[in-house]
């Protein structure tokens, strides 16, 4: 028996030195992402190795990043594609996956077939395109939410959570006179919440860092999310319009903490968010997996 719980233990310590070593090494690229940031520019590009703290604290590139128009614009484009689509991404989903959760649906098992075919085998990227163009959403931020109104993948999760709510439920409201609306969106939904709150997640995000078919279906710089607006500034390595009258070394270093400042820019928000859906992110994901 003590040679059991020693074995126990030394078992969970070296489980907990390897849980230790994997959360430095996935938190270290943003403590050094973060550090780098708010370090004076000069004093960051003369450090080499691991950087354990900011050098010569400097708020410059956060200034130099938040007066950007580009910035700013992609925020608020960004923010309308999160909240409208989210918005259609659940409505649709959610009446989806009712429908194929009812078990005297006529061809049911045909329907979702074909529904998940979709998700294994596509069109392809230029169909895509020239559907998108030819129903005239082609530089719209439209087109980076109703030709990916319904995700194949949280369908068949949100259906196999509404197959887990009991069916007494359903019959005792169509004895009450519930019509299908009713029933789902005053006893599904509300008995659903912990995977509807999954699913806002995992759309808000893919809209968050959603960046490929923004630069190809929008073609007005007035219309760049804010991860388009990112990529570009870490391609160019270089952001002109924020160092002008800055010389050419001077101009590279702010150039560097500026690529810096705008990630942490365009990730604190997503940090923050977690931790509200946080609570429900793992058993909303249990319960769309235990049931099929």
């Amino acid at each position: 028996m003590n040679k059991m719980n020693r074995s126990e233990k030394i078992f969970d310590v070296v489980i907990m030195i390897i849980m230790l070593g994997l959360v430095i090494v996935t938190l270290y690229p943003l403590v050094y992402v973060g550090f780098a940031s708010i370090s004076d520019a000069s004093s960051f590009m003369a450090h080499k190795g691991l950087l354990l703290k900011p050098y010569g604290m400097n708020l410059e590139a956060y200034k130099r990043v938040l007066s950007n128009h580009s910035i700013l614009t992609g925020y608020s484009n960004t923010f309308i594609i999160i909240v409208v689509g989210v918005f259609i991404n659940l409505l649709l989903t959610s009446l989806g996956a009712y429908v194929l959760s009812r078990k005297n649906v006529l061809w049911n098992r045909v329907f979702i077939f074909i529904i998940l075919f979709t998700m294994f085998f596509q069109g392809g990227l230029i169909p895509l395109y020239l559907v998108v163009k030819g129903v005239g959403l082609y530089n719209s931020l439209l087109s980076l939410v109703l030709p990916f109104a319904v995700s194949t993948f949280n369908l068949i999760i949100m259906r196999t959570s509404f197959m887990a709510i009991p069916d007494s439920l359903e019959e005792s409201a169509k004895i009450d006179g519930a019509n299908h609306y009713v029933i789902l969106f005053r006893i599904i939904i509300p008995l659903s919440m912990p995977v509807i709150a999954v699913m806002i997640m995992f759309y808000a995000v893919e809209k968050w860092n959603g960046w490929f078919y923004a630069s190809i279906f929008l073609k007005d710089r007035d219309l760049f999310p804010l991860q388009l607006i990112l990529r570009e500034i870490l391609l160019a390595n270089s952001t002109e319009s924020m160092t002008s009258g800055a010389g050419a070394d001077q101009g590279f270093q702010i150039a560097e903490t500026i690529k810096y400042a705008t990630i942490m820019v365009a990730t604190l928000p997503i940090l923050f968010f977690y931790p509200i859906v946080s609570k429900y992110f793992v058993k909303g994901v249990m319960v769309g997996a235990l049931k099929g």
